[in-house]
């Protein structure tokens, strides 16, 4: 976990160090019309591709969350999350390397149901890479399947010589493994500061309070 979390060291692979590395940033936000913008703006103006990014809904009603991948060193990664936490819509903005998350893609592929009816060499392929079938027609059938965007691409690619005829990706969702998440942090501030009555998200505007305890 990074200094912006309580304090707490990365360990990061001796490649990275100094240099470029890919980086998963966890934002935290009310779920407030204009943020996506203004968030996209950030890193706009410093120039940064943004590689992924997803946006849903999080375990706590009323909180969102924003899963943005960057190539980036890491000083530039937690400056980045310091400009964001200025945002007054967000809570808290965390950055980790693939190491310290868990992640996933999915993908959909359409290819000509002949080709998987003749050749069962495409079928067994798809089979072994744990794609699953969504839809079946006459003309073409859709495949499902998860994983890193190494694996996904490798797929696309096994497709191609096959009649590929349409690929789309998800972007990149993840989960910290050191991390008993957002709502477990909003239980214990609420365990260690009781009020008279119990108020749904009543800590929510005291994010500083609850993140650094």
């Amino acid at each position: 976990m990074s200094e912006i979390k309580n304090n707490t060291n990365i360990t990061h692979s001796p490649s990275g160090v100094g240099g470029k590395q890919e980086f998963t940033i966890t934002v935290y936000t009310e779920n407030q019309i204009g943020l996506l913008n203004r968030i996209a703006i950030i890193f706009t103006r410093r120039k940064i591709n943004i590689d992924s990014l997803n946006t849903s809904p999080t375990e706590v009603e009323s909180v969102h969350r924003f899963t943005i991948v960057i190539n980036e060193t890491e000083d530039v990664v937690r400056k980045l999350c310091r400009q964001i936490e200025k945002q007054v819509e967000v809570l808290k903005a965390y950055y980790n390397t693939n190491d310290e998350i868990i992640w996933q893609e999915m993908a959909l592929y359409k290819v000509p149901t002949d080709v998987i009816a003749e050749k069962a060499k495409v079928e067994r392929l798809l089979r072994e890479k744990g794609a699953r079938v969504v839809v079946i027609r006459k003309d073409y059938t859709v495949f499902e399947t998860s994983g890193h965007h190494e694996e996904i691409d490798g797929l696309t690619k096994t497709l191609e010589p096959y009649g590929l005829i349409e690929f789309v990706r998800t972007a990149r969702i993840a989960i910290i493994k050191n991390s008993k998440g957002f709502h477990e942090k909003l239980k214990e501030f609420e365990a260690s500061q009781p009020g008279e009555e119990v108020i749904e998200n009543e800590y929510l505007d005291k994010q500083e309070e609850v993140f650094t305890m």
